[in-house]
């Protein structure tokens, strides 16, 4: 082969573009079409096109084309379906799908330096701000999404309390740090404090009250009762949707509480800090979210843009900056020229390889403005009371706690079931429907005992959507309890 030619582009550049235009239609009919296309189980056929071998040959174009499309492309997770409500999946935009195409031609490493895809990242970070009350001068990064967000947040703080020397001295001869949160914090938390250092038990549990939210008292108790044993208490952790049921601390009580204590205040929105956008009542739910010291959230859940994308929010630039800012030789900036566009992404948080997230978020932000996805948010609410409703209106079913916002967790056992009969029945509810690809729900414990769980933040589920999957749960489990 020539010295100037690569064997990695196309041979023939307009076979190339006829076969990307296929694939293009593919996936377009696949977005129009998507009612045809609910989660299915991989088959064993599809599973052997994935096998790489060794892998010693290229195959043309237009086989790797019939590939995508047959043997990759139907078995998604199933979260694009209207009638997916498992977990809390995010459906992605057609917007997005062309942001994609061009981040992915232009394939900008975002990590710094100056070029247009570290601009749209700031416009995107701005906005953030100014939706949430961030100040101007907070700082912001996008990154995978909220685990990592969280880590990026706890490291700012523990770094803001302990001081700059811990990143070069370590932690092990500091005081030892306390967090607080909920008892229903979610994971990432207590991955995040194992990853900066404190380890899992320094997060201490809040008892909370019938709406989830921390008791103030408990909370004040137990950060007196550290201090009094020589722990330092650095950080609060506030919920702005619970993972479980959507509930909500009291994020403005907690800043209270945060700034009379000298606490670093974080708050968690993975999902539920987009309620911010919705119509009353839900939007109150946030209030004190503007108060925060650091918020982590995701674009890829209620702002329905395609994976992967999160952000963080630090209300003091210097503390971010401080917490993860190092500029070795080999990435000192220039004034001008590419090595040049202070500053850089890779000072706020962990990579220095960094793709073009922001341009899915600019792009349907550009493509729909603010309001639509206002509607949207406030519509998978409304489709939550709506479930909630349909829920209680059916003797054969039973709402395990009112809904708040978007989450709603029932039982489809019988009246008289209880314990691990119970648990079986609406874990096989779940598992039927899923594989028969008529609706998914998930499946979570409330008191001990296993329930369905929807979580609705599908922007093309419609009342009908939530009246029939109602009904085939209600249906599947009286199926099951008769046989």
């Amino acid at each position: 082969m020539p010295l100037d030619k690569s064997p990695l582009d196309p041979a023939d550049w307009d076979e190339f573009r006829s076969q990307a235009h296929r694939l293009l239609d593919a996936c377009i009919d696949h977005l129009a079409n998507v009612r045809m296309h609910p989660w299915q189980p991989v088959p064993e056929a599809a599973r052997q096109h994935y096998a790489l071998d060794t892998a010693e040959d290229g195959k043309p174009i237009d086989i790797l084309i019939d590939e995508l499309v047959s043997n990759v492309l139907p078995y998604s997770t199933g979260n694009i379906h209207p009638r997916f409500f498992g977990w809390v999946h995010g459906t992605g935009l057609a917007s997005s799908l062309l942001a994609d195409i061009v981040a992915s031609t232009m394939n900008s490493n975002c990590g710094g330096r100056d070029h247009g895809a570290v601009y749209v990242e700031r416009e995107v970070i701005d906005w953030c701000r100014r939706c949430f009350g961030f100040p101007e001068g907070s700082s912001g990064v996008l990154v995978t999404g909220t685990s990592q967000a969280t880590v990026i947040a706890l490291a700012a703080a523990r770094t803001h309390a302990l001081g700059p020397q811990s990143r070069r001295n370590g932690i092990q001869d500091m005081p030892k740090l306390t967090a607080y949160a909920a008892e229903g914090v979610h994971n990432a938390i207590v991955k995040a404090c194992e990853l900066i250092g404190i380890g899992a038990e320094a997060l201490r549990r809040i008892p909370g009250g019938p709406g989830g939210a921390m008791h103030l008292d408990s909370l004040a108790e137990a950060v007196a009762r550290d201090r009094r044993e020589g722990y330092q208490p650095f950080c609060v952790v506030g919920t702005a949707g619970s993972v479980n049921l959507g509930e909500f601390d009291d994020l403005a009580a907690l800043a209270d509480f945060c700034a009379e204590h000298g606490l670093w205040f974080h708050v968690d929105g993975a999902f539920g800090a987009w309620s911010r956008l919705a119509d009353p009542p839900w939007n109150a739910l946030a209030n004190g979210i503007d108060r925060a010291d650091s918020l982590a959230f995701d674009f890829h859940k209620w702002m329905y843009v395609q994976y992967d994308c999160g952000a963080v929010l630090v209300r003091d630039e210097t503390a971010h900056r401080a917490a993860f800012a190092a500029r070795p030789a080999y990435l000192e900036g220039q004034d001008k020229g590419a090595g040049g566009g202070e500053p850089w992404f890779c000072d706020y948080g962990i990579d220095l390889s960094r793709g073009f997230r922001a341009l899915k978020v600019w792009s349907a932000l550009r493509a729909h403005g603010t309001q639509a996805f206002a509607r949207a948010i406030t519509r998978n609410c409304e489709l939550a009371a709506l479930m909630a409703a349909r829920i209680e209106a059916d003797p054969g079913l039973r709402l395990v706690r009112p809904v708040r916002l978007n989450v709603c967790c029932f039982n489809a056992a019988p009246a008289d079931w209880d314990g691990e009969a119970q648990d079986a029945l609406n874990a096989t509810v779940a598992k039927n429907l899923q594989l028969r690809g008529e609706a998914v729900f998930s499946t979570t414990r409330i008191d001990g005992r296993t329930v369905l769980r929807a979580a609705i933040v599908n922007h093309r589920s419609s009342a009908s959507d939530i009246e029939e999957s109602v009904s085939l749960a209600a249906r599947e489990a009286d199926r099951l309890a008769r046989s």
